[in-house]
């Protein structure tokens, strides 16, 4: 089939092309008359990601992006947002909303806010502009709804966001500071048991590790003259005394006199106290002139024995000393991450901004006429098509003198012309009539 062939099959069937483009475009146009306009608002809310938190300092993971924004994206559509809308537009008490949910489906068992709530989910498109800005789009009836709708869903969503955020803050908060009761609990137990080993063993640990015998060894084994311990007035046994004298009546104006670090500070200053009496007598004999470097090599000979003689008991102390130390420092991290918490829980930032006012659309984007008259209007040309082209399949019609050549043994030798043919320009154009000849001139 040329192209010849095909023009006369479609100026033989132009009837029914005409008719189906005709009927295609008034459908089209009863259509977008009849069916309910729909008019968009869109409301913009800015996430920055790359803004520090107030308490901690620090800033939102950016690879975490496209995860933070999916779940932003389901909060929008969720009922924590979604039920608060549906309050904000008075829906509830809406009396086509009321006679619509009567009739619903039998199989549909929500109640009436969550049957509302859903309308407004399947009203709400969202889409992430700009790398930072929550576009959230909401669809009603007309142009003052939609407006409506599409603030009370961005305020109702900065309104989800915070409270979502404080109520992890919260629940992290409980938890650490139940952790935090814990471990001062844990902490205090532990100065408990190395006070009573202290006092069992009559070994006091001093600042860094280091127990007072070996603190007095190294003191001894530094003495070059007898003169040097009588010069010297104050020991580091008695300032290590004096000192827990202080602490004992500094804390004694807070805490009661059975309290574990009280009872823990009385027993260390027993037996602190005993070793600084010692002292006092070695440095008596040592001054006397009745021993002289005898009295101290006496004196370091027997110091280096209890030294020895205690070592497996000071590591023990250091190994309870060791757990004292990390419980209290498990306690500070603990209780310093359960204030940043509370801290965070008390928070009225949500991180998100919003951006401009929303406007009322002026225009519908459902349906858009010119696009389905247009579409219509294709769609009945090709029906038309495609119908003319089924019904000459179906119904083969000889239109000219190429559909009678059906093969290259059986064509045609002559074409007998009519005694009246016709004038029509298209029908010659088209080849079914022959053109009239010209009269012959001289």
């Amino acid at each position: 089939m040329n192209i010849v062939q095909f023009l006369r099959i479609l100026w033989a069937r132009r009837i029914l092309v005409i008719v189906a483009f005709v009927a295609a475009v008034l459908g089209a146009l009863v259509v977008v008359s009849l069916v309910q306009p729909r008019y968009e608002a869109t409301a913009r809310v800015n996430v920055d990601l790359l803004k520090r938190d107030p308490v901690s300092g620090m800033a939102k993971d950016v690879r975490n992006a496209g995860v933070f924004f999916d779940a932003q994206q389901e909060l929008v559509k969720s009922y924590a947002v979604t039920g608060p809308v549906v309050d904000k537009l008075g829906w509830l008490t809406d009396p086509n909303q009321i006679a619509a949910y009567q009739g619903r489906a039998a199989t549909d068992k929500r109640d009436f806010r969550r049957w509302l709530a859903q309308q407004v989910s399947d009203a709400i498109t969202t889409d992430i502009t700009s790398s930072t800005v929550l576009e959230i789009k909401f669809k009603a009836s007309n142009p003052i709804e939609a407006q409506a709708g599409a603030e009370a869903v961005r305020d109702a969503y900065l309104a989800a966001a915070l409270q979502e955020q404080q109520q992890d803050a919260a629940k992290l908060a409980a938890w650490y500071n139940q952790q935090a009761d814990l471990a001062r609990q844990a902490a205090d137990e532990a100065e408990s048991r190395k006070a009573a080993y202290e006092k069992e063993t009559g070994i006091v640990m001093q600042p860094g590790d280091v127990d007072m015998d070996s603190g007095r060894l190294a003191a001894l084994s530094q003495m070059t003259m007898p003169t040097t311990a009588a010069a010297s007035g104050a020991s580091a046994s008695k300032l290590q005394l004096a000192q827990i004298d202080a602490q004992i009546a500094q804390m004694s104006k807070n805490l009661g006199p059975n309290h574990p670090e009280m009872v823990a500070l009385r027993a260390q200053r027993a037996s602190l106290a005993q070793v600084v009496a010692q002292e006092d007598a070695e440095t008596r004999q040592i001054t006397s002139g009745a021993s002289g470097a005898a009295a101290i090599s006496r004196v370091l000979e027997a110091e280096k024995a209890r030294v020895i003689s205690q070592r497996d008991k000071v590591e023990r102390l250091r190994q309870l000393q060791a757990e004292v130390d990390l419980r209290r420092d498990q306690y500070k991290k603990t209780a310093a991450r359960g204030a940043e918490l509370t801290l965070q829980a008390s928070l009225t930032d949500p991180g998100l901004t919003p951006m401009g006012i929303v406007l009322a659309p002026t225009k519908a984007v459902f349906p858009n006429k010119p696009l389905m008259v247009g579409g219509a209007a294709l769609l009945g040309v090709g029906l038309g098509l495609g119908l003319s082209l089924l019904l000459e399949l179906l119904n083969r019609r000889v239109r000219g003198v190429e559909d009678l050549n059906l093969s290259g043994e059986v064509r045609c030798i002559g074409v007998v012309q009519s005694p009246k043919p016709k004038t029509s320009l298209v029908r010659r154009i088209l080849g079914l009539e022959p053109a009239r000849p010209r009269p012959a001139t001289a």
